[in-house]
């Protein structure tokens, strides 16, 4: 999804309403793919833990009122079809709530493409591996033949903590520079790159 700018621009107004000042873009998308309480220690270091609540709570609020914003990327729900068509297992490991995560699912009307869904606030935030050993772990899958895409170095090193290979994805929250510290097994700068690799690679 196509969601960098939504997220950077709810975590902004969330630090307003909370009367801290905003943190800038960059520091704002280098938290996307944490689970909300991390997100807001790293985005706003040093404030008080009782105002991290806060964040949280006023974030959940724009975000939910911004959820509309939320749109896939062109070729996204081919790409999709076409490997579930194909018979692969498709999961979402996501720092987002299961609340968000429904509500975005159902708005893109993905809700039945996917095999296993795995949130933040139902395990360990990324980089910790637990999202994708439980996705794996429900879907009957090894590690060793699982790939997890994603658009930040939070979603490749879990992959790399948790033993499975990574693809970075270049048209999201976090700069090719800092995708490539990870050594994916490929790195994708639009959806159509992505989905002929996975149709010869996968």
């Amino acid at each position: 999804m196509n969601s960098t700018a939504t997220i950077v621009k709810c975590i902004q107004s969330a630090a307003k309403d909370v009367g801290l000042p905003a943190p800038s873009d960059t520091a704002a998308a280098h938290v996307i793919g944490l689970g909300l309480a991390e997100a807001m220690q790293q985005v706003m270091p040093g404030i008080q833990p009782a105002q991290y609540q806060r964040m949280v709570e006023r974030y959940r609020y724009h975000f939910l009122t911004q959820d509309h914003e939320l749109v896939l990327f062109e070729g996204v729900p081919e790409m999709l079809a076409e490997l579930k068509h194909e018979g692969y297992f498709l999961a979402v490991a996501t720092g987002m709530g299961r609340v968000g995560l429904n509500r975005a699912l159902n708005a893109a009307g993905l809700l039945s493409v996917f095999d296993a869904t795995r949130c933040a606030d139902e395990t360990f935030s990324k980089p910790h591996p637990a999202m994708l050993q439980e996705l794996t772990r429900e879907l009957g899958q090894d590690l060793r033949r699982t790939v997890m895409i994603g658009d930040t170095t939070h979603d490749l090193q879990m992959a790399i903590n948790a033993g499975a290979s990574g693809i970075a994805v270049e048209y999201g929250a976090h700069p090719v520079e800092q995708l490539e510290t990870c050594h994916s097994l490929f790195s994708a700068r639009n959806v159509a790159q992505l989905r002929a690799w996975l149709r010869e690679y996968a």
